[in-house]
């Protein structure tokens, strides 16, 4: 009888712009604008799931950065927020009706935001739908990751960016290190 293994969850960032596009189109259509938000911020900004839901309105649209504490390393933490993302923010605050201090991804059960979980089957509801695999609350922030390295191939800048300690840490965390285990088998054959 041989041991099993409980099968471990790995979650990687979307690498195809096409994939996103499937992503936002599904969580517009078979969830909800918060929804379609949250993945649009948390691809944009690079923030945890645990801080992304935190964010109030008004964290996001006073001022040209978000400054927060992260949950996780406890240091304070800037994030500019770039025109068309506070453009966006704007919009949907306005269609959904929030106040400054309300939460950005307001729970419709309660007075607090959605939870880490609701965050979860809502992205897995959505990646099945667009046919995206290995999606998680985690996807988005390596999303970001990844897209940052992709156009600006600077890693000790997005090391910083994510709060990493070493760029090793980042090229697995950003799926990088896999990417290119890939490409180097891929045309391996003897």
């Amino acid at each position: 009888m041989g041991i099993t293994s409980p099968k471990i969850r790995n979650v990687q960032p979307i690498r195809r712009l096409d994939q996103i596009e499937k992503m936002k189109k599904a969580l517009l259509k078979y969830c909800s604008y918060r929804d379609y938000m949250m993945f649009s911020i948390g691809i944009n900004i690079g923030l945890r799931i645990g801080d992304l839901l935190q964010l109030r309105v008004n964290d996001i649209l006073d001022g040209t950065h978000i400054v927060i504490i992260e949950q996780k390393t406890e240091k304070t933490k800037r994030f500019l927020v770039n025109p068309q993302l506070r453009k966006e923010v704007r919009r949907y605050t306005k269609h959904a009706k929030l106040s400054a201090s309300d939460y950005l991804f307001p729970s419709r059960k309660g007075a607090g935001p959605i939870t880490r979980v609701q965050a979860y089957r809502i992205l897995n509801k959505a990646a099945e739908m667009a046919g995206v695999q290995d999606v998680g609350t985690h996807t988005l922030r390596k999303t970001f990751g990844y897209l940052h390295y992709q156009k600006f191939k600077d890693l000790a800048l997005l090391q910083q960016i994510l709060n990493h300690s070493n760029p090793k840490d980042t090229m697995i965390y950003i799926g990088l290190t896999q990417d290119l285990m890939d490409e180097t088998l891929m045309d391996f054959y003897f």
